[in-house]
């Protein structure tokens, strides 16, 4: 009996012990080793297409916003994002959708092609499914009018054109693809106060709801990017007085209104990084240009997410409240 019991006990350390060892292998798979791995196949697919690993990484990051946003899209179970159905990648005159055969493939006119030199054209093979999207790039030419254009052919959007292309111009400028921590719009050392408010009532300009969160704060505290992006407007608003809206990598975009003025230097266009400073608190708006006091001096933040047909807003106060605890936290170390 003690012998069937030793053995038993053996067996369940035996069967325990590669279970804990592959568990914890997949928690050392970081987030930056998937990255590594990303910049591998854009570079090697960049070597033999001529596609700027930029343009593909702009796409799949776009992608991956969709497959998030979009209810009816699979999350991807690889590193590569980029979407194509099973009916588009076998032809959609296919009776076998989960054809991998190249030459039947393109027989019923499916787009899936062979990209490792397997002699498969396989959906589920992030290096096939990379390939396939930059020999569809390469047809249309390499410079950004080009991209451009075969990105309109894709998505038949302008909205989506633009925020692929300011994707791709961020990558280009930082030549990495580790760029979405964050930070909070304003430094820790500066009085202020928030609270919840996303979708309270307003009533200038007839009702509505309020699509973001409230910061108050003194005139002129400094405002910060909170995450890489690009600026995508900068200006006027009868409703927000000076804004600026940010786009970043998640395809969300970051709405800062009611500012004081601008940080020189910063125009629509530029590119900037968590913790720039873009502007300074305010009181503009509910005007004319120019208005200001009309209510206290306040950082009014928006996100909005786009899904490949519009962008709705989202409650922004669960990441800010994240965002400022990661301040904290990273004040604490520096402090030691």
């Amino acid at each position: 009996m003690k012998r069937k019991m030793i053995a038993l006990i053996l067996i369940i350390v035996f069967i325990s012990l590669p279970l804990t060892g592959f568990a914890a292998e997949k928690v050392e798979l970081s987030v930056q080793q998937i990255y590594e791995k990303r910049m591998d196949l854009y570079k090697k697919v960049e070597t033999i297409t001529n596609v700027p690993w930029y343009y593909l990484a702009a796409v799949d990051t776009y992608e991956r916003g969709l497959r998030r946003a979009q209810r009816d899209r699979p999350i991807e179970e690889g590193v590569i994002a980029i979407f194509y159905s099973k009916e588009e990648w076998a032809g959609p005159s296919n009776p076998d959708v989960t054809d991998t055969n190249p030459l039947s493939i393109q027989f019923f006119g499916g787009v899936g092609l062979d990209g490792d030199g397997d002699g498969l054209a396989e959906l589920t093979n992030d290096e096939d499914v990379l390939y396939t999207f930059a020999h569809y790039l390469e047809k249309f030419g390499f410079d950004e009018t080009h991209f451009r254009i075969a990105l309109w052919e894709k998505y038949k959007r302008d909205q989506s054109v633009n925020i692929v292309h300011s994707h791709s111009l961020i990558y280009k400028h930082f030549d990495r693809l580790d760029l979405h921590t964050h930070a909070f719009p304003m430094p820790l050392n500066y009085n202020y106060s928030y609270r919840n408010t996303w979708g309270d009532k307003r009533g200038w300009g007839g009702r509505r709801i309020h699509e973001g969160t409230d910061i108050f704060a003194g005139y002129n505290v400094p405002i910060r990017a909170t995450a890489y992006g690009r600026v995508e407007i900068k200006g006027w608003n009868k409703y927000g007085g000076w804004r600026i809206g940010i786009r970043d990598l998640d395809n969300i975009y970051h709405y800062y209104a009611h500012l004081s003025g601008f940080e020189k230097g910063i125009e629509e266009g530029s590119i900037v990084s968590p913790g720039d400073v873009i502007g300074y608190c305010g009181s503009s708006g509910y005007g004319k240009p120019g208005t200001q006091g009309k209510f206290p001096p306040h950082l009014h933040y928006g996100m909005y997410r786009d899904n490949g047909y519009t962008e709705w807003s989202f409650d922004p106060y669960p990441s800010l409240k994240s965002w400022e605890r990661q301040a904290y936290k990273d004040r604490k170390k520096k402090r030691g």
